[in-house]
């Protein structure tokens, strides 16, 4: 997939964040777009930013919670119905829940799964068919570096994100002689209001966690900027943040120390 202009791309999510910065970018590479988000208002947001920044480019919008089955499995014929095709499917919707799993309540976990994984493997499911008549096509699905480390407080989100990144290491080998290209992103920290409009436990916490998240994260369009890259480039896999890399080597050769190192940092710097 070296070429975008011209070509439809779903985004998942595209109301806010990495979703909303996708779909800026990407219209400047004259992609076609069908933005989705469960929000009506950060979808009309998203799209008057695109049309003020790219006027022409064709944009659709739709309004569906990824988690909902039925939803997604109706989604692509009111893609094509709009745009006769899809290229490519960033399946990047995402929440979160801040709290010990002992504390938490089950719908909670429920919850973040649903949108979390359950989002992606119905945005495969329901696209690959239609992904695999095209001469060149791509999926992305994003995990997270809590897709590589287990956090505590985090555990209905690391659940989803480490099941991700499994997912989409066996469509890898699935599709690794088709048409279709795979990416798995490991964001680490982006300010996208994730935690700020998270599910939690412990309010004041929750202030806490996300006033230091937003401090030291990265921009959404840094994100969005190297996961188009990824696309344009055909990448496996993307590890966004700096020092990730390293992160991920330690992880595999000591994963139970390593991970207890990983965390700790994480929680000196979350509470600074």
């Amino acid at each position: 997939m070296t070429r975008l202009s011209d070509r439809v791309v779903v985004v998942t999510g595209a109301g806010s964040g990495i979703g909303r910065a996708l779909a800026l970018l990407l219209a400047d590479k004259g992609a076609r777009l069908a933005l989705v988000d469960v929000h009506q208002a950060g979808l009309d947001d998203t799209a008057r930013r695109v049309a003020d920044k790219k006027p022409g480019i064709h944009t659709s919008l739709h309004v569906v919670d990824v988690a909902d089955r039925d939803a997604m499995f109706a989604l692509p014929q009111q893609v094509l119905d709009a745009h006769g095709e899809v290229d490519v499917v960033v399946n990047n919707a995402g929440v979160t829940h801040i709290g010990d799993f002992v504390d938490m309540d089950i719908d909670d976990f429920r919850w973040v799964v649903d949108v979390n994984l359950m989002g992606v493997v119905h945005g495969c499911k329901a696209f690959l068919p239609h992904l695999l008549q095209r001469d060149a096509a791509h999926i992305v699905n994003v995990s997270s570096l809590f897709g590589i480390v287990g956090v505590a407080q985090q555990s209905a989100y690391c659940t989803s994100k480490f099941a991700v990144r499994g997912f989409t290491s066996v469509l890898w080998e699935e599709l690794k002689d088709t048409n279709v290209e795979v990416t798995c992103v490991h964001p680490a920290g982006v300010a996208t209001g994730i935690v700020k409009n998270a599910r939690a436990e412990d309010g004041d916490a929750q202030d806490g966690i996300a006033e230091a998240f937003e401090k030291y994260a990265q921009s959404p369009e840094k994100a969005a900027a190297r996961i188009v890259k990824a696309i344009e480039k055909n990448e496996a896999r993307v590890l966004l943040a700096a020092g990730s890399k390293t992160t991920d080597r330690v992880l595999r050769a000591f994963p139970v120390w390593g991970n207890r190192l990983w965390a700790k940092t994480l929680g000196s710097v979350l509470s600074k």
